[in-house]
């Protein structure tokens, strides 16, 4: 299966799961799974959530930036890889 984000129409979402800034995504989702490059803008956050149907796997392309599951802090930086399990609390 082929998924071309070039062909996608990208999204704008302002104030995320009430997390501050914006984020810019183009998703395909399936009821396999989802698959969501996107950039959360600087200054900006997701706000924490839950995943309830799958875990969430992101790789950083290039920025920094932090994460926080289930209270650990884990620093984000171009190469690294954040999986937050399915259930857990995350921002």
């Amino acid at each position: 299966m082929l998924v071309d984000f070039a062909k996608m129409k990208e999204i704008t979402v302002p104030g995320m799961n009430n997390g501050t800034g914006t984020m810019t995504a183009k998703m395909y989702m399936d009821e396999q799974g989802k698959i969501i490059p996107c950039s959360i803008h600087a200054g900006g956050s997701i706000g924490l959530h839950k995943h309830e149907t799958s875990d969430d796997i992101n790789y950083v392309l290039s920025g920094n930036g932090k994460a926080i599951c289930d209270g650990q802090e884990e620093i984000l930086r171009a190469g690294t890889c954040h999986i937050c399990k399915k259930d857990r609390n995350t921002v």
